[in-house]
């Protein structure tokens, strides 16, 4: 088992972060003075505690000092208010970061909303589609293409691991598993390619308390797999990040980010190298540099490396 770094209880963490994002903006190019990107993220419904997960994401991007955050909170059902008047304006932001998952509920986006969605994206929009949004839309086609694989049944699509040479291999339909996930756990990633918001990072490193995603199923078009982790239940290795080309537009898909009703300081999301991560994705998404640095509490393939309690946001 992994060890993690002793972090003092008593450090303010506005300060240790504070500290950590000047150190970072003094490794950064002249470009990064560029106008801040624009984040729009989606919420509203999810099996998982999405208010929670909504106000982590706000609490870790902030100190970066690169992004500007808009929250659009979907009606969870066409029965909920506001739901005919819901239409969030997806062009006037660089990136939309999505959290919506109406597995096994009657939540969902109107069809106006989708069609909008699918049209920024198709002309060159960015999605950040955060854990458990993979799970969600199942019946919309775009959707599935936009995220190449997500949770689906045995039946559903191929599905997509990574041998132990390293080498992606697909899997038919109606042969293997649905998808499902075992236990939370340390895992160790693997790094496949010199992709943006991965170039830099460890070949591996250990990331804490994943929630890993086997069997994802989907189209799988126009897909390129980052990064891996090998999953305890299956005995098998599954893709942790993934970026999809959707017409012009981007998406990026990653497992991290578990945050299931009643947790509280995930540690997934205290996790360096996802509070890394995230922004990277983020300025890749918006057709920015990549510039936002790795850090040197970032793990290594040894030892978890879990940042301090979030402060102010319970």
């Amino acid at each position: 088992m992994s060890e993690r770094p002793h972090i003092p209880t008593a450090l303010n963490r506005r300060e240790w972060l504070m500290g950590a994002v000047a150190v970072a903006a003094s490794d950064l190019p002249a470009h990064a003075s560029e106008p801040r990107i624009r984040v729009l993220l989606l919420d509203g419904f999810n099996n998982h505690d999405w208010q929670q997960t909504t106000r982590i994401v706000q609490a870790i991007l902030a100190p970066t000092g690169l992004f500007d955050v808009t929250v659009s909170t979907a009606p969870a059902s066409p029965a909920a208010p506001g739901w005919a008047d819901w239409r969030p304006r997806f062009s006037d932001f660089d990136v939309v970061i999505q959290t919506c998952n109406d597995y096994k509920s009657d939540a969902g986006w109107p069809e106006v909303v989708k069609a909008d969605f699918e049209a920024y994206v198709r002309k060159g929009g960015g999605v950040y589609v955060l854990h458990a949004a993979n799970n969600g839309f199942p019946n919309w086609p775009e959707y599935n293409d936009m995220i190449g694989l997500g949770w689906r049944p045995k039946d559903y699509g191929t599905a997509v691991h990574i041998s132990s040479e390293g080498k992606v291999a697909h899997i038919p339909a109606g042969q293997g598993d649905k998808s499902s996930h075992g236990p939370r756990a340390d895992a160790l990633v693997h790094r496949l390619s010199d992709h943006p918001v991965n170039k830099g990072l460890p070949r591996q490193w250990m990331t804490a308390d994943l929630e890993h995603y086997s069997y994802v199923r989907g189209p799988a078009k126009n897909l390129t797999i980052l990064t891996y982790a090998y999953e305890a239940k299956t005995q098998m290795n599954w893709p942790l990040e993934w970026v999809v080309r959707y017409g012009r537009g981007r998406v990026y898909v990653a497992n991290y980010g578990h945050v299931w009703a009643g947790d509280v300081q995930p540690l997934t999301f205290r996790s360096a190298d996802v509070q890394t991560i995230l922004p990277r994705a983020l300025q890749w998404l918006a057709r920015r540099q990549v510039t936002y640095p790795v850090p040197s509490d970032f793990p290594t393939a040894t030892t978890t490396s879990v940042r301090p309690e979030f402060e102010g946001i319970y």
